[in-house]
């Protein structure tokens, strides 16, 4: 693998499983696709919702998988048991942190509000400068487009500027967010924080 490669990703995702099973075939497809390029999976260190599906295929696949989870939310997500290294923050803070450190891309999959939020706040870290990481929004059968139709607003009402819809890229499956990994590189990547 050349040292530019894309070794481990975050994946952003819900920790419900949506009404559309389309959502849980993608997240499966997600888990399985990054164990498969051997690409490590960092996540929120769920075992419930699309977080646990996501979890439960790169394993199932003999991927390499980080959860990281706040001490509070142990219990009200159910820390995933069977992941390879689970690390627990203080914080919700200390968790995106953490996240953030330990991979060279990020991929957004169907979610709720913890995941518009992981998003926005990743994204505007690449705005401010504080880094260049691919960051990947998987449109699963147009989920993403509200999210999208927002910051659309805020640059049509000057509270953003256009650029700002070149800091990620919307990807409408899977199979092109797997594709698409497998053509960026990161700066840095290759040598994410291990924990």
């Amino acid at each position: 693998m050349p040292p530019s490669a894309i070794r481990s990703v975050a994946v952003f995702c819900g920790s419900r499983f949506g009404h559309d099973p389309v959502y849980a075939d993608a997240a499966a497809a997600l888990g399985k696709g990054l164990a498969k390029v051997g690409i490590r999976l960092v996540y929120g260190g769920g075992g419930v919702g699309l977080m646990g599906i996501v979890a439960d295929a790169a394993l199932a696949a003999g991927g390499e998988v980080l959860g990281v989870i706040p001490e509070f939310l142990q219990r009200r997500e159910v820390a995933h048991a069977g992941v390879g290294t689970l690390v627990v923050t203080g914080t919700m803070h200390d968790r995106k942190r953490r996240m953030f450190d330990a991979a060279d891309a990020f991929v957004t999959m169907p979610g709720g509000l913890g995941t518009f939020d992981e998003t926005i706040e990743i994204t505007t870290w690449r705005q401010l400068g504080l880094h260049d990481k691919p960051i990947l929004v998987c449109d699963i059968a147009g989920w993403a487009q509200p999210y999208l139709a927002a910051i659309q607003a805020a640059v049509d009402q000057g509270f953003a500027g256009p650029e700002c819809l070149r800091l990620y890229e919307v990807l409408p499956d899977v199979d092109a967010v797997l594709a698409r990994l497998a053509a960026v590189t990161s700066p840095g990547a290759g040598q994410p924080e291990r924990v």
